[in-house]
């Protein structure tokens, strides 16, 4: 299952949700026109999971949104579900295009912020200012995995993946799990209020309240995902993080494996000149 693969959106997609700062996306909603159509552009857009959250929400205002969704895939684009108020952009975001953020009154994106290099998020919020959009940036990874029952090997692959995080992930090196903290800054220096809020993704064992979220296929994913992340950083600790994730994996078969992994949610208001 590929990390940008239809199926690992689709695995998430619940989990995504379930995590994600309703009053962050309150907050936005409140400052966006009251008297037209909201002008919506959403960067990275995958399948639209963002775009179904929002959608959803139930601190969405009751009037037209209409969505410019932007991705380089057009496989990911084609599942995105047609709808009058969706257009759909097949765009190679490493370059902003100033053209895509003219007019909009927000900007959004889920899970892209620590994919991408410190000069695309400095890029990102001089283009956002330039439009006078509100933005809303949603679960980046913020460096904190969590696993129980613990394993002595889980602070080696954690910090091993974190170096991971910061590798070229395509938009030149990635500002990984600083990410929040970093676009908080930019978007600050941009004359911005800035709020932010944690979207953890907290995988108990058996999830009895939505037991048809595959939490067991979720958490053995992010597990053999790390340890190939880690072993790509370490090779020479091969042997190790294979144990690892062997006793790990023997965790979820045994229905006791809980994994938390950090997110931040950010949204930011301008509020200057």
């Amino acid at each position: 299952m590929g990390e940008f693969s239809a199926e690992w959106l689709a695995l998430r997609e619940p989990f995504d949700h379930a995590a994600r700062s309703e009053a962050l996306a309150a907050w936005v909603f409140n400052v966006l026109p009251d008297r037209q159509p909201v002008r919506i552009l959403d960067l990275g857009c995958g399948t639209g999971s963002n775009w179904r959250y929002l959608e959803r929400s139930s601190e969405r205002p009751y009037r037209p949104f209409f969505w410019q969704l932007v991705d380089e895939d057009d496989e990911l684009l084609a599942r995105v579900p047609a709808d009058d108020s969706i257009t759909t952009v097949r765009r190679d975001l490493r370059t902003l295009d100033p053209a895509l953020f003219t007019g909009q009154h927000l900007v959004t994106a889920s899970a892209l912020l620590d994919l991408v290099s410190a000069d695309w998020i400095s890029g990102l919020a001089r283009e956002c200012r330039a439009a006078g959009a509100a933005v809303l940036f949603a679960l980046s990874y913020d460096g904190r995995i969590e696993c129980d029952p613990s394993e002595p090997d889980d602070h080696l692959v954690r910090d091993l993946v974190n170096r991971h995080q910061h590798l070229d992930k395509g938009f030149g090196p990635a500002v990984g799990p600083e990410a929040t903290r970093f676009a908080e800054s930019c978007f600050m220096a941009k004359g911005y209020e800035v709020r932010t809020a944690a979207s953890d993704w907290v995988l108990e064992p058996d999830l009895k309240v939505r037991p048809t979220y595959g939490v067991s296929v979720l958490q053995r994913e992010l597990i053999a995902g790390w340890a190939r992340a880690a072993a790509e950083i370490a090779p020479q600790e091969a042997v190790t993080i294979s144990e690892w994730r062997r006793r790990r994996l023997a965790h979820v078969d045994a229905g006791r494996s809980r994994i938390l992994v950090g997110h931040q949610d950010l949204a930011a208001v301008p509020v200057s000149k």
